[in-house]
């Protein structure tokens, strides 16, 4: 049976990548064509997404041997895993009591202009109350709780890989 899945370990990877591709895609198209604004932690996730998508690009343009597999395979984990935790806090923030729902914070576009980098990138990660609104839902689940499970997905795609390379 794992047989019919089991593919050269750089289609997977350029699979993964053709997925980090689509969410991206998905998110501008909510962004652009139903008008929701992305909070600062949806930005974290898009360039979570975007990091990994383009580790999971270089290991499919790359294509190492059974070594170099392997260090993608955890490196593309590592930074699934990043977004996975960018997403646990939004979902976290979600499911706050309305009274302690962080402040809603200054847009991104002020905050690049008026603070260091570092504070900036700080209040990103941290969320506002804007990142606690729920604006869009799919079978009962905010749009962070489905990043959330893509983000587990890529991880254990990227993971996956270890085993699927021919072992030399």
């Amino acid at each position: 049976m794992f047989k019919v899945l089991r593919f050269n370990p750089r289609i997977w990877f350029l699979l993964g990548f053709a997925a980090c591709i689509g969410l991206l895609g998905m998110g501008a198209y909510f962004q652009i064509a139903d008008g929701l604004e992305p909070c600062p932690l949806c930005i974290s996730q898009r360039l979570a997404f975007l990091l990994t998508g383009l580790v999971f690009l270089v290991a499919g343009l790359h294509n190492p041997g059974q070594a170099g597999i392997k260090r993608y395979a955890v490196l593309g984990a590592v930074t699934a895993l990043l977004g996975a935790s960018i997403s646990t806090r939004h979902v976290w923030l979600q499911h706050l009591p309305p009274d302690e729902v962080p402040e809603c914070g200054p847009g991104l576009e002020y905050m690049f202009q008026n603070f260091p980098l570092f504070d900036t990138l700080k209040l990103m990660l941290n969320g506002t109350g804007d990142c606690a609104k729920v604006d869009w839902t799919l079978l009962g689940f905010s749009m962070p709780a489905w990043t959330l499970v893509a983000f587990l997905m890529l991880a254990a795609l990227s993971l996956l890989q270890m085993w699927n390379c021919e072992k030399k």
